[in-house]
Parts: structure tokens; C-alpha cells; sequence
């Protein structure tokens, strides 16, 4: 997998911390697919529009919001991402924080899927890899 790749989906998650959810959605495929686990809005999102609003629904309640890459996996067309999320709810100030795990699957260069795991050891499974 390219290093471009990686690079790619870094500056999809640094622009989801700025707020803009555009800029993660520009390149994907036009099939792409956004998978999250059983809980709050879980489910299938297909393409840009229902993606973005995903997010936008997920974060309308939180003050904050930041999603950082720790680490990055590499499988063949698979990238897995460990990602710390740090998010305050709006009129307070408890700051929460979670790492969870992506699942990227790409052509070209382009994201076709992404996949939501509440734990990162569940993503590097799911892609075959141990961590």
C-alpha cells in the first residue's frame, strides 16, 4: 500500500477534527460504504451525503471533537488505523476519551469502505492481522 495512502486517510481525520466533513469524502469511491457496531446511529451509510450526515448527527451534541491516527496496519488492499476520539459535550466540561479501530479497504487510492470498531484489536481481526 502506498505511503500516499496513508497520508491520504490522515488528512481525512485531521480535517474531521477542524469540522469539516467534506474534505474525508471528496476522493472516495462513489459505492463508498460506512459500517458502524451496534449503538448509537449503528448501521450502513452509502456515499458522501449519508456519510457526512453521520457525522454531523454524531456530533451535534459535542462541544469538541478530535479524532487522532495512533498507528497505521497494512494488508494488501486493507488498512487498519487505531484512532484515540476526544470529544466534550456541549454545557459541559467532562472531556471523554475512546480508541477505537477503522477498517479501511481502498482502490487506487480511493476508500471504498470503512469499517467501525469499537475496539482497535477488533479492526486488526477483522483484516486479518494481530496486532
Amino acid at each position: 500500500m502506498p505511503q500516499a495512502d496513508i497520508e491520504g486517510l490522515r488528512a481525512g481525520y485531521e480535517a474531521i477534527s477542524r469540522g469539516d466533513f467534506e474534505r474525508p469524502f471528496r476522493d472516495v469511491n462513489p459505492d463508498f460504504e460506512l459500517t458502524t457496531p451496534p449503538g448509537i446511529n449503528a448501521g450502513t451509510y452509502r456515499g458522501r451525503e449519508e456519510c457526512q450526515a453521520y457525522l454531523d448527527d454524531m456530533t451535534t451534541a459535542l462541544e469538541t471533537w478530535t479524532v487522532e491516527p495512533e498507528e497505521f496496519f497494512e494488508s494488501g488492499d486493507q488498512i487498519v488505523v487505531f484512532v484515540k476520539i476526544r470529544a466534550r459535550p456541549k454545557g459541559s466540561s467532562a472531556e471523554i476519551e475512546i480508541r477505537n479501530g477503522h477498517l479501511w479497504r481502498l482502490r487506487d487510492g480511493k476508500p471504498l469502505s470503512m469499517r467501525f470498531f469499537p475496539a482497535p484489536e477488533q479492526a486488526l481481526e477483522a483484516a486479518g492481522l494481530r496486532e
